[in-house]
């Protein structure tokens, strides 16, 4: 059997990868710093070249010229041997290739060439056309009479060595230049980018930790550093509003499981409290134990005296419940003036006995009213021990509940336990 072919969904394409910030204004400054070094270089250069050519022009001419004072007297007695002689001794000391001596008609005399200039040619010729505007041709005078002339043609290896140095010279300055604006830029981006990414790690713990408690550092530039401090301004108000909202919900949340009027649990937290002390005690083979307290005469206080007075005495026996417990034990305000009690972790079940008489001991002793008078109020008390009278929290509350009507029907002020399960030694 052919099965239809299943169409895989195409994949997701991978975003892109974007350049940090750093990188990108790194970037950016290193380009514009190799145009302006490049453009710097290419222009001193250009007038290097220029000023060299000018330079070696003009250095060939005054040769020219002092060859033509020393070969004159030659030249107008036509001792070709000496102006061979007088070539020989001033050129070998110049920049210069060749030189050429004429007499008046312009008829070569002598000749001086420097040994090796066939040597490069191409080189020679290049760096001629670069560096030199040509042979140079200087008058020989004699009593205001020209007698002949003198040719010289500069050296362009010579010239073109000392262009090279140059050029090594300034790619040095150029490249230290190069290095320190890189090294300037470096430190200006790091202080633009240090308070941005500063800036992100913030928002970000803030965001993903709600770690209002960061702050920005300070940034050495003004308008950086004013962002950074307008940033820590915006922190401290949400670590205000954090506050005040986790104050409100922890206040909420105590409201929604305590008594508004004597701030111990309500039913529906000891409710809680007692099965996770029920499964507790399974888990470990221990005891524990349900208190169920009621004012024998709530009823006639608030007639005699008021409600005020009532809530008074609500409070009181609160108080009193409190000190006669342990730290790990529960009270609880069920509703009225009925009270619950949950002692956890039992060894003996007679140990609740003694917890239930040193409460009605306790409420021995007067309690103080908001005019000054004082009364007693009793109580009495139903006791359930787990797993004796119940198993389950419920239903060991409906137990000590059920004991502590019978000790208010038996002759209040006192204690009764609950009834056994089944089966069931009892108290």
């Amino acid at each position: 059997m052919n099965l239809p072919g299943r169409r895989l969904a195409p994949p997701t394409p991978a975003a892109p990868r974007r350049p940090t910030l750093f990188r990108a204004l790194q970037r950016i400054h290193l380009s514009v710093a190799l145009i302006a070094v490049f453009t710097v270089g290419i222009s001193l250069t250009a007038l290097g070249l220029t000023a060299l050519r000018a330079y070696a022009d003009h250095n060939l001419r005054l040769v020219a010229r002092s060859i033509a004072y020393t070969v004159e007297a030659p030249v107008v007695f036509r001792d070709e041997a000496a102006a061979a002689d007088a070539l020989a001794v001033i050129a070998a000391t110049e920049d210069v290739t060749r030189v050429a001596v004429f007499d008046r008609d312009h008829q070569p005399m002598t000749t001086w060439q420097r040994p090796g200039h066939e040597r490069f040619p191409a080189l020679r010729r290049l760096a001629g056309e670069l560096l030199t505007s040509g042979p140079v041709e200087q008058p020989i005078f004699h009593e205001t009479q020209q007698v002949g002339s003198v040719r010289v043609t500069g050296d362009p290896v010579a010239l073109l060595h000392f262009l090279l140095q140059g050029t090594l010279g300034l790619a040095g300055c150029l490249l230290l230049t190069a290095v320190g604006a890189h090294y300037m830029s470096s430190r200006m981006l790091k202080d633009i980018v240090d308070p941005l990414r500063n800036l992100m790690r913030v928002a970000h713990a803030v965001r993903s930790e709600r770690a209002f408690g960061q702050r920005m550092p300070p940034a050495r530039i003004e308008e950086l550093n004013a962002l950074s401090e307008d940033f820590n301004v915006l922190l401290d108000e949400l670590e205000a509003w954090q506050k005040q909202l986790q104050h409100e919900n922890r206040s909420l949340a105590h409201r929604a499981s305590h008594d508004s009027l004597t701030g111990l649990l309500n039913r529906a937290a000891f409710t809680e409290t007692l099965e996770l002390a029920l499964r507790t005690a399974a888990a470990r083979s221990q005891y524990a134990a349900v208190l169920y307290l009621d004012s024998d005469d709530f009823k006639g206080i608030n007639d005699r005296y008021g409600h005020a007075a009532g809530d008074a005495v609500l409070v009181g026996i609160g108080e009193r419940l409190r000190d006669c417990l342990r730290e790990g034990d529960s009270v609880a305000r069920l509703g009225g003036d009925e009270f619950a009690v949950l002692v956890s972790a039992l060894r003996q079940p007679e140990d609740a006995i003694r917890i239930a008489e040193h409460i009605l001991d306790a409420m021995l002793e007067p309690v103080c009213l908001p005019d000054g008078t004082t009364i007693v109020a009793p109580l009495s008390i139903g006791l359930a021990v787990y797993p004796m009278h119940a198993r389950n929290g419920t239903a060991l509350l409906h137990a000590a509940d059920a004991a502590m009507y019978g000790a208010k029907r038996h002759s209040g002020a006192t204690w009764r336990s609950a009834e056994s399960a089944p089966s069931e030694p009892h108290v």
